[in-house]
């Protein structure tokens, strides 16, 4: 399964959310004066687990150095602050199944929430290759680092909804059309956000109590940018 989904720039929109997890994501983006859409990159997740706030995501930055670490870190709405070597793990005191581990020395970290989900997240920039190929217009101002990420449930009610979490019911039918060069998820107004932490969108099912089916590993679903003449976000499982 394959799809995109393009959001829009400057605004939050849910991609997950259940009984005890929900997902939010802020995209940043560009408008071209020649289409009626933003091209559009997810820079920050906001997600919500039992009375947990985590976060991950992108720092703005102008030009892009490999060895430099631009990813932000919190929980609770405290910083959180990892060695930049990999391997560096953190736990909170409160919530010992929490952790963040560092997949590299810097720009990659693993979010696992035992029972309940792993995310897989890499800060990323637009290059100067990339924007020049499809008329980004990145300038040197901000290369729009953004998050490349991974996703592994292990504990979604039949219920589930978001973006990507309607695609895991049980009764799940898709509505895109698979047979196009470029099969869309719309719905953009059903799970627009008021914030990253609000569970305030129309298909919103966080209560922050555990209502699974049962512990299953699910698919994992890829989610990034596509380098496709500025498509959004595209998910693969």
């Amino acid at each position: 399964m394959t799809f995109y989904f393009h959001g829009k720039k400057d605004q939050d929109f849910c991609i997950v959310s259940d009984s005890n997890l929900h997902i939010n994501a802020h995209f940043i983006g560009r408008r071209n004066d020649n289409m009626k859409r933003d091209f559009t990159w997810v820079q920050s997740l906001g997600i919500l687990v039992d009375n947990h706030q985590l976060f991950v995501g992108a720092q703005k930055t102008s030009t892009w150095d490999d060895s430099v670490d631009r990813l932000a870190l919190a929980f609770d709405g405290e910083p959180i602050f990892l060695p930049a070597t990999e391997g560096a793990e953190w736990r909170p005191g409160t919530a010992p199944g929490i952790s963040f581990t560092r997949t590299r020395d810097v720009n990659g970290v693993v979010i696992d929430v035992e029972g309940n989900f792993k995310i897989k997240a890499t800060v990323v920039p637009i290059t100067e290759k990339d924007s020049m190929i499809h008329n980004y217009g990145i300038t040197k101002e901000d290369c729009f680092a953004h998050l490349d990420l991974s996703f592994k449930f292990y504990s979604l009610s039949g219920g589930v909804d978001g973006v990507l979490g309607q695609t895991y019911r049980s009764n799940y039918v898709s509505k895109i059309k698979m047979g196009v060069l470029m099969p869309v998820v719309g719905g953009a107004k059903e799970y627009a956000s008021s914030t990253l932490f609000s569970s305030d969108c129309a298909v919103a099912k966080f209560t922050g109590e555990l209502n699974s089916s049962e512990s299953f590993e699910y698919g994992s679903l890829d989610c990034a940018s596509t380098g496709m003449d500025g498509r959004g976000v595209v998910c693969k499982r």
